[in-house]
C-alpha cells in the first residue's frame, strides 16, 4: 500500500510542478526586474524587426507592472492544472506549441509595438480546454468547458481590437492555437471510463424477456 500510495503521490505531484512553477518563475523575474530597476519591455515581441525576435522566447515572461502580473497569475495557474490534469498525455506539447506559436503568429502579423506578457498562453488554454469539449464530446471534457466558460468566458471580448496598450494579437493568436491543438489532439488523452459505465448485465437479453401465463395468473421467466 505504501509502494501505491508513493506512486500516486509523484503521479500528482508531476501534474502540478510545472503549472504551479511556471507562476512562479514569472513573479521571480518581475521582482527581480523591479528591485534592480530594469524595464524589460523592450525584450518584448516587436513585429517584423529582427530585434523582437528576441521576444518570441522571452515576451511571456515579462510584465508591465504588478496588476499585469496578478491579473495573469490566477489564470495560468487555474488553467494550467486542468490541462495537466485532465490532458497529461498533451500538456508539455501544448504549453510548448501555444508558447512559441503564439508569439510567432504575433511577431508576423502584430502591430508594430512590444508586446510582453504571458495572456497570449492564457488564451491559449482558455481555447484549447473550451474546443476540447467541443471535438472529443465525453463528458468530462464537456463539462470542463463548461466550467472554463463559466470562469473565464468574458475573455472573450479580448481579442477584439480595444484598449491600446493592450496585445489582443496575442490573445487572439492564442486563441487559434489553442484552437488548433484541441482538433489536432482530440483523440489523445481519451476521458477515462469507470468500471460502472463499461459493466454489462450478467442476465442474458432473452432472460429479460417475459411472459404473462393467465392460466397460472403469473409472468413466466420471472427474475
Amino acid at each position: 500500500m505504501e509502494t501505491v500510495t508513493t506512486k500516486d503521490e509523484k503521479h500528482i505531484l508531476s501534474k502540478i510542478i510545472t503549472p504551479l512553477l511556471f507562476p512562479i518563475i514569472l513573479w521571480v523575474i518581475h521582482t527581480l526586474s523591479v528591485l534592480i530597476n530594469i524595464n524589460l519591455s523592450s525584450y518584448g515581441i516587436y513585429p517584423r524587426h529582427f530585434k523582437g525576435l528576441l521576444g518570441i522566447i522571452v515576451s511571456p515572461l515579462i510584465h508591465a507592472d504588478y496588476s499585469h502580473l496578478i491579473s495573469n497569475t490566477a489564470p495560468l495557474i487555474v488553467l494550467g492544472l486542468s490541462i495537466f490534469y485532465f490532458y497529461p498525455k498533451v500538456a508539455y506539447k501544448s504549453l510548448f506549441i501555444i508558447y512559441f506559436g503564439t508569439g510567432i503568429l504575433v511577431w508576423i502579423f502584430g502591430r508594430e509595438a512590444y508586446h510582453i506578457g504571458a495572456s497570449g498562453i492564457i488564451y491559449g488554454f482558455i481555447s484549447f480546454l473550451f474546443f476540447s469539449g467541443l471535438f472529443r464530446k465525453d463528458n468530462r471534457s464537456i463539462a470542463l468547458a463548461l466550467v472554463v466558460v463559466f470562469l473565464y468566458g468574458s475573455l472573450i471580448w479580448g481579442v477584439l481590437p480595444g484598449k491600446q496598450n493592450v496585445s489582443w494579437e496575442s490573445h487572439l493568436f492564442g486563441a487559434i492555437v489553442g484552437i488548433f491543438l484541441a482538433f489536432i489532439f482530440r483523440k489523445v488523452d481519451p476521458s477515462k471510463r469507470y468500471d460502472w459505465e463499461d459493466e454489462e448485465s450478467d442476465i442474458p437479453v432473452k432472460d429479460l424477456e417475459v411472459s404473462y401465463d393467465p392460466e397460472k395468473n403469473k409472468f413466466l421467466d420471472e427474475l
